[in-house]
């Protein structure tokens, strides 16, 4: 089976922190707004407390992939660096005409 992405979870658990304190304050009673208000506020202090982890693996990830060794290339780089290179040329042709 294959490992779920960082990403993935920590928006999921992210969602969670905010939804559940949303819904509990909504059934309340408490204004639709200001219970908004309050479990944006809840989920940040929660998410800031109890999802150390998994935010750290999340910048882990993102740092791994900024940092690589080789840039990956596609099939598609190639072709741009050739057209770019093309128009390059034909434009150099021209400045010297």
């Amino acid at each position: 089976m294959k490992r779920i992405p960082s990403w993935i979870t920590y928006t999921v658990l992210r969602l969670l922190v905010f939804a559940v304190p949303l819904v509990l304050l909504l059934l309340v009673g408490l204004v639709w707004w200001l219970a908004v208000i309050a479990a944006a506020l809840i989920g940040l202090c929660l998410s800031y407390i109890f999802l150390s982890r998994p935010r750290n693996a999340v910048s882990s990830d993102l740092y791994a992939v900024r940092h690589r060794e080789k840039p990956v290339r596609s099939e598609d780089d190639d072709v741009e660096d050739a057209a770019v290179d093309g128009a390059t040329a034909e434009t150099g042709e021209r400045k010297r005409d």
